[in-house]
């Protein structure tokens, strides 16, 4: 998907409603699963399914390449150095107007695997003046495919069909 409008929107904006992400991949025990992100945060404490999302950001300045965004996003909020080779998976728009830009690779989490990410910081509780900070993402796991496809936007779905479809090419 390709944003050719002419509008006059100013670049910052348009940035800001692009991003990149990887989608890890594994097979246990010839079970294909994937690895997805639960947001971090106060908003979504109690939310399960339809909130996780692959984990993914946004182009810094000076940026070009989105794989380049995609794999300094996943290390980030997964603090795992992701290795190629990447399988593109294209494009989805989020219902928010955001294009996410994916590709998916072939790993797993180390032995003694502990989640670190970056944090963020918000006025919490709503309206009463104090900040705090939270993580970006909270958690990360593997889901198999049936289970990640409930638990992930429902938007990013295609991005889990497409990473099936390439498999399933590649294996026949």
């Amino acid at each position: 998907m390709t944003d050719n409008s002419t509008d006059n929107k100013p670049a910052e904006n348009k940035r800001k409603r692009t991003s990149a992400g990887l989608l890890m991949y594994r097979f246990n025990r010839h079970t294909l699963e994937v690895l997805i992100a639960h947001p971090g945060g106060p908003f979504f404490r109690n939310k399960d399914d339809g909130v996780w999302s692959i984990p993914k950001g946004e182009p810094d300045d000076g940026e070009a390449e989105l794989l380049e965004t995609a794999k300094r996003e996943f290390e980030e909020e997964t603090g795992i150095k992701p290795e190629s080779p990447f399988l593109p998976l294209g494009s989805i728009l989020q219902k928010g107007g955001k294009t996410v830009y994916g590709w998916a690779f072939e790993g797993t989490l180390p032995d003694g695997f502990v989640h670190k990410c970056n944090s963020f910081e918000t006025e919490w509780p709503a309206h009463s003046g104090k900040k705090m900070r939270f993580l970006e993402i909270d958690k990360v796991d593997f889901f198999d495919i049936h289970k990640a496809k409930i638990k992930i936007k429902q938007t990013q779905v295609a991005l889990i069909e497409r990473l099936e479809e390439i498999l399933k090419n590649n294996i026949s």
